[in-house]
């Protein structure tokens, strides 16, 4: 992907002054008089039309990601609780949940509940509000994190070294609280963590700034394939079961329309005219932008302002989206035979103790419960159950 070089701009003409008189030149021999021949211009000063930033908030992000990960595990303290965690006595308190509780390498979805996971009846029935803001900065495990930071550094570096930390710190951030209220709308079952929104809203800047940009990018067709392919490649790994795409979505369409609005660049006459040499003469605009720009930036700004106020006013009002959209399950979970996307156990109850049956997998164990009523607790242990490996 690269951009026009200032060097293929309009070409500038000079303007050559007359002598007013024949004289020669002091000291100069006299010559017949003939026509100026006119003088090729020098080439421009050689300047750069956009300022480059130096990225730290993308390093910044990635070291607080990885930090509360650290936190999450000593938490967790799996040895606390349980007998068959992994590398207790190399790991100490830091040591993984067994593989057949969490293949992620990481804490249990109970601990990740308590600190700020995504889950409904949580954030709606018990106005815990904030949860949409800090499950973007938890992770299930060791190549969960890995993998969304990996993402990042490719994707974040770039953005922020050509448009600076402001911008991408907001699309980066309203992403992920846009997948979040997405996820929220649909997913009931389940508790939702992860960069991976706000992830998905960087990829969603980078197609807008592709396509509002388009005029100054030389190799357009081959740029926008690439970001189709790998667009198209990062939603296909949504549909797998226990992967939130509702929280992928909504992070990216928020990331494309931010980009629009934020990732925006003036046109080159614009940029040019204010880097011409003395005597030199270059073409003229009076607006910094164009007018197809002008229109995907107000038509961004209006979808924005009401996708976030109607998502706000249905989730507080308890509305579940799949009552009003009866395929949209298919857009986060595709059933096949080597998966379900439901989960389903089966319960019962004596006083605190729970007896759980998977009916997926037909697992099966005993729980003890401060509260036996406690709805949360139950489906974050039944998904737990039905996530074990044979």
């Amino acid at each position: 992907m690269g951009r026009s070089s200032t060097r293929e701009s309009p070409m500038l003409e000079i303007k050559v002054q007359q002598r007013r008189d024949n004289t020669p030149p002091p000291g100069s021999s006299s010559v017949t008089n003939q026509p100026s021949r006119p003088r090729h211009p020098s080439p421009s000063p050689e300047f750069k039309p956009y300022k480059d930033w130096y990225p730290w908030l993308v390093p910044t992000i990635v070291f607080t990601n990885v930090v509360l990960f650290l936190v999450s595990m000593f938490i967790n303290n799996c040895p606390a609780h349980s007998n068959k965690c992994i590398a207790p006595g190399f790991l100490k308190r830091f040591a993984f949940e067994n593989m057949k509780i969490n293949p992620l390498l990481g804490p249990s979805a109970a601990t990740l509940l308590k600190l700020g996971a995504l889950e409904f009846k949580k954030t709606v029935e018990e106005r815990e509000e904030w949860r949409i803001v800090t499950c973007m900065w938890l992770h299930a495990g060791v190549f969960h994190v890995l993998a969304n930071m990996m993402g990042l550094v490719f994707i974040g570096s770039r953005l922020e070294q050509e448009f600076g930390f402001l911008k991408i710190g907001v699309i980066y951030e309203l992403s992920g609280i846009g997948g979040s209220l997405l996820s929220s709308l649909f997913v009931r079952t389940s508790i939702s963590v992860g960069a991976s929104g706000a992830l998905f809203g960087l990829l969603g800047g980078m197609l807008s700034e592709l396509l509002t940009n388009w005029t100054i990018y030389a190799n357009k067709s081959a740029a926008l394939s690439t970001m189709i392919i790998i667009i198209l490649i990062n939603v296909a790994v949504g549909i797998l079961p226990h992967v939130d795409n509702y929280a992928h979505i909504g992070g990216f369409f928020t990331g494309f329309f931010l980009g629009f609005i934020v990732l925006i660049r003036p046109q080159f006459k614009w940029t040019n005219q204010k880097h011409v040499p003395p005597g030199y003469i270059a073409p003229t605009t009076k607006s910094k932008y164009k007018s197809y720009q002008y229109i995907l930036l107000i038509i961004s700004l209006i979808v924005l302002l009401v996708g976030f106020t109607v998502g706000l006013v249905l989730l507080f009002n308890g509305v579940d989206g799949n009552d009003y959209c009866s395929w949209c399950h298919y857009l986060t979970c595709i059933p096949t035979p080597l998966w379900t996307c439901e989960v389903r156990c089966k319960l019962e109850k004596l006083d605190k103790q729970i007896n759980m049956t998977c009916l997926h997998n037909g697992k099966f164990d005993s729980f003890m419960l401060e509260d036996g009523n406690d709805i949360t607790e139950m489906q974050t242990l039944c998904l737990e159950l039905c996530s074990q490996m044979s």
